[in-house]
């Protein structure tokens, strides 16, 4: 389809004044181009179906930015999504008012301060927003905030407990909230579990609510902060797991796994569970089913067959064996722990908290057990 002779002229002095970036409001039939200026925009008036007209302003805008009249090209689709696109290819994917384009520059690596303004000039959109916010130059950057605050004031309209719990994750990362709206996202959070793991994943040694050390945090410190110096991963995670913010999290845990949603919180949450406990478990989540986990585990901090770094803790606090033995539980609980009770992966809400109880109530308990101080 030819364009009309006014909208090919006005789309060539917008492409010659080389925009910065071109966003395409196809609802309106409208062309914006971003320049030092401001926007300038071209209103299109179609000489036929909508649709057609639209493919031939694309194929203009290509066939000037990219030497390509086959619009946005395949193989240029193929590259993007398998993130190949070259860092100085960038500024032309942004110019070609494709939506694709936007969201191929702003997962790429290279994305810089400015080229991060112009993307989202093209394309305001969440996921576009949480895709930057994992690229560590532009949290910095002063983009950073803008994009936090919009997944912020787009949260409450997340329909989907994982985008949830990435919104909170992301923007929580530090330079880009201001404190007072950390509060009261975490004062939301009590009606959200998506939205605690989302703390969970981000600050797990810095909640915002805080609480107080276990009852005898202050003697284990004594006898243990040596060993943990010296670098043994038992003592080390005996000490954070009974301070305040230790308390805080499992606290926390305990709360999100009480009444979760669906799956997608429950095995979130499993994943926080066995980062936090990680160095007693180097070789990672070990698929097994609780019982195999929970025997496993007290083979572990058996005083007879146990590692050096248990039998160094046990030999200055024999009373924290069932301690040892709950951590290295919460370490390797997995997609493996819920398979055999849970199958089916869409079981979600009452149903599933019934399906789940005969392995929740024995890892509440390992909670419990780290939240409970024992005696000497």
């Amino acid at each position: 389809m030819d364009l009309a002779s006014e909208d090919s002229f006005r789309l060539n002095v917008l492409l010659a004044n080389k925009p910065k970036a071109i966003r395409i409001d196809e609802s309106k039939l409208i062309v914006y181009g971003l320049s030092d200026k401001g926007e300038a925009k071209v209103e299109l008036k179609p000489t036929g179906r909508p649709e057609q007209y639209l493919r031939a302003v694309k194929e203009l805008i290509s066939g000037h930015i990219l030497g390509s009249p086959g619009g946005y090209p395949v193989y240029l689709k193929r590259w993007t999504r398998m993130g190949q696109m070259r860092d100085e290819s960038l500024e032309q994917l942004l110019m070609l008012g494709e939506p694709e384009a936007v969201v191929a520059a702003v997962g790429s690596p290279g994305l810089t301060e400015e080229l991060a303004r112009r993307a989202w000039w093209a394309m305001e959109d969440a996921d576009n927003a949480r895709r930057m916010l994992q690229n560590p130059n532009i949290v910095a950057s002063g983009m950073g905030p803008v994009l936090a605050e919009y997944v912020l004031d787009y949260l409450p309209f997340e329909t989907e407990t994982d985008r949830q719990t990435d919104s909170v994750r992301l923007i929580l990362q530090p330079g880009l909230l201001e404190p007072a709206k950390v509060e009261d996202l975490w004062s939301k959070s009590g009606r959200k579990q998506a939205y605690l793991v989302g703390f969970l994943q981000a600050l797990p040694d810095a909640l915002p609510q805080p609480s107080a050390p276990r009852d005898d945090r202050q003697r284990l410190a004594d006898q243990l902060e040596p060993l943990a110096d010296d670098g043994n991963p038992v003592a080390g995670l005996l000490l954070r797991a009974t301070s305040g913010p230790g308390q805080a999290y499992l606290e926390t845990v305990a709360t999100v796994l009480d009444k979760p949603p669906n799956q997608d919180v429950v095995t979130a949450t499993f994943d926080c569970l066995r980062a936090y406990f990680a160095p007693l478990r180097p070789a990672g989540e070990p698929k097994l089913p609780l019982l195999d986990v929970q025997a496993e585990a007290a083979a572990f901090a058996d005083g007879d067959g146990a590692p050096t770094a248990v039998t160094e803790v046990l030999a200055l606090c024999p009373q924290l064996r069932d301690d040892i033995a709950a951590m290295r539980i919460l370490s390797g609980v997995g997609y493996g722990v819920i398979r055999p009770v849970l199958s089916d992966p869409t079981t979600l809400g009452s149903l599933m908290r019934r399906r789940l109880k005969p392995i929740m109530d024995p890892i509440q308990a390992q909670l419990v057990q780290l939240r409970t101080a024992v005696g000497s």
